[in-house]
């Protein structure tokens, strides 16, 4: 099992439905995986990544303070 510390970026997006244009935004880490809002805002940006190249299974983890 691979495990790096990986933080999160910030992306904004624009969609135009019917002449108007919205803005959103979202974070995504290496892979191309999509993290919520919420969990960004509730643990930061920074995360583990564990990957088990047998299993195909990605985990993710928050990076708290007391793993700094």
């Amino acid at each position: 099992m691979k495990e790096r510390e990986v933080e999160a970026r910030r992306l904004t997006g624009r969609k135009v439905v019917k002449g108007r244009t919205y803005q959103y935004e979202y974070y995504t880490l290496p892979l191309n995986l999509y993290v919520p809002k919420s969990m960004v805002e509730k643990f930061g940006t920074k995360f583990y990544l564990q990957v088990d190249e047998e299993s195909g299974m990605i985990i993710i983890r928050p990076k708290t303070e007391k793993d700094q």
